[in-house]
């Protein structure tokens, strides 16, 4: 008896490709089968869009303003101007004489009195006046500087000699240094004005006071070739011992 099967055929030759073949059929079945999804479309209502509601929008009525149209241009200027003569007669205006006639009345004029001119009492500062005022004793300085020192000194030699320096003790002061200060005016005729002080006591200003305004007439300072009033200042310092 023949047998039908070819002995030389090789059955298990091609079971590896066989079995890739189907391994891929089975992964590309099993990845659809995961991610395979179903909906329930009663569930989702995206609902209707109606264009009609969105096209019936009331526009408001605007009321337009009509500007209006611009002037007509002025009419053009002839090209030949007419002279028309000036019919309406001008009345001359006749000025009077404001001559007197000898019959008239004179009127006399009163004399009118001159106002004297009232000088300024004008005030320079000690600094920076040109000329000080010149105490006496001190006319040989030449120099502006050397008169200032020499009235400086002069002055505080006259206060110290005739200022009351008993007062202070008997006003019971506390013991340690005090101090006055004085300002006074020398004015444009060299005479000693508006002394004032400021001291610790009421009677020590009312004593220096009395002291400085028995100063001597002075040289009046001079500012431009002219007599002026003059301010200056000085302090006086005194001891009071326990």
């Amino acid at each position: 008896m023949e047998l039908k099967k070819n002995p030389k055929a090789n059955v298990g030759r091609n079971s590896g490709l066989y079995f890739l073949v189907g391994l891929a059929l089975m992964l590309l079945l099993t990845n659809f089968a995961i991610n395979y999804k179903t909906y329930d479309k009663t569930v989702i209502d995206i609902g209707q869009l109606n264009l009609d509601e969105e096209l019936d929008e009331e526009v408001p009525i605007t009321e337009q303003i009509q500007t209006p149209p611009p002037p007509p241009p002025p009419p053009a200027a002839p090209e030949v101007i007419e002279v028309v003569e000036d019919e309406v007669e001008v009345e001359e205006t006749v000025i009077e004489s404001t001559e007197t006639s000898q019959e008239e009345e004179i009127v006399e004029v009163e004399e009118v009195e001159e106002i004297e001119e009232v000088e300024e009492d004008i005030e320079v500062p000690f600094a920076v006046i040109e000329n000080v005022p010149v105490f006496p004793g001190c006319e040989g300085e030449s120099s502006n500087n050397a008169r200032k020192k020499c009235m400086s000194q002069k002055i505080s030699k006259f206060v110290n000699r005739k200022f009351n320096t008993d007062l202070a003790q008997d006003l019971g002061l506390n013991a340690g240094k005090h101090r006055i200060s004085i300002q006074f005016k020398v004015d444009k005729s060299g005479n000693i004005v508006s002394v004032r002080a400021r001291a610790p006591h009421p009677k020590l200003e009312q004593e220096a006071v009395k002291v400085v305004s028995q100063l001597p007439k002075m040289k009046p300072g001079m500012q431009r070739g002219k007599p002026v009033t003059v301010p200056y200042g000085f302090p006086i310092s005194f001891q009071v011992q326990d």
